[in-house]
């Protein structure tokens, strides 16, 4: 069996991080039974020094992506196969635009906003000995700060990076438009991904501007539902 490496459910969410809940989505929709083991907090717990990562076997993959296309090799599983060239070329686009620059903006409101910040902490750091939490939530929020700072959309103010966010967001409702799943009448390898971002975004234990942007879409709120239906 397929062993996931993950870190926690959290906030109501089936984990902490988008990107193992899409691994999750993709090993369902390949219909591939696994376990799941859980590695606490820590990033650097696992190859690439990040999250998800599977073992197959005795072969280990990391990144939601490579295990996508190690479920596709392995077991022949077409996520896309009811798509044409276009749709594909699409699917993939809306994909990278959640993971490349959309998470970004969640990571940017849910760790450099106070009141975020201390909500995340909570959660993450309270396994941590109480004498050295406070320079463990310093030394992470330190390194995060980097990190936007890096990437790039740290070094814009909070409006405009709502106002980036506020764009995929739209684009996300308009391209998903009257359709159940960005696959169409069913889901595609991007629903994987976008529909853990969704459910992200919509996630109601932190005030951010992404949250007061989807709610209003209704086609998106009706999209986190039949996500959420997958992991049951």
């Amino acid at each position: 069996m397929i062993t996931l490496h993950t870190f926690s459910p959290a906030f109501g969410l089936p984990d902490a991080s988008p990107f193992v809940m899409k691994a999750m989505l993709l090993l369902k929709l390949a219909g591939q039974p696994f376990a799941i083991e859980e590695l606490g907090s820590s990033p650097k717990v696992g190859p690439k020094g990040k999250r998800p990562f599977i073992v197959d076997d005795g072969v280990i993959v990391s990144d939601s992506t490579f295990i996508r296309f190690h479920l596709e090799k392995k077991y022949g599983f077409d996520f896309d196969a009811h798509l044409s060239p276009q749709q594909k070329g699409v699917t993939w686009a809306v994909e990278k635009m959640c993971e490349e620059h959309l998470y970004f903006a969640s990571v940017y409101f849910r760790w450099m906003n106070d009141g975020n910040f201390k909500v995340a902490a909570a959660t993450f750091f309270k396994s941590a000995p109480a004498l050295i939490r406070p320079f463990i939530r310093a030394f992470v929020w330190k390194n995060m700060r980097k990190t936007l700072h890096a990437q790039g959309i740290g070094r814009h103010t909070e409006s405009e990076i709502a106002e980036l966010a506020s764009r995929d967001i739209d684009a996300l409702a308009i391209i998903l438009g009257d359709a159940d799943w960005f696959g169409g009448s069913s889901p595609c390898a991007a629903d994987a991904s976008v529909g853990a971002f969704v459910l992200s975004g919509l996630c109601e234990h932190f005030d951010t501007p992404l949250l007061d942007k989807a709610k209003p879409h209704e086609n998106l709120v009706t999209y986190a539902k039949r996500v959420s239906s997958l992991f049951t």
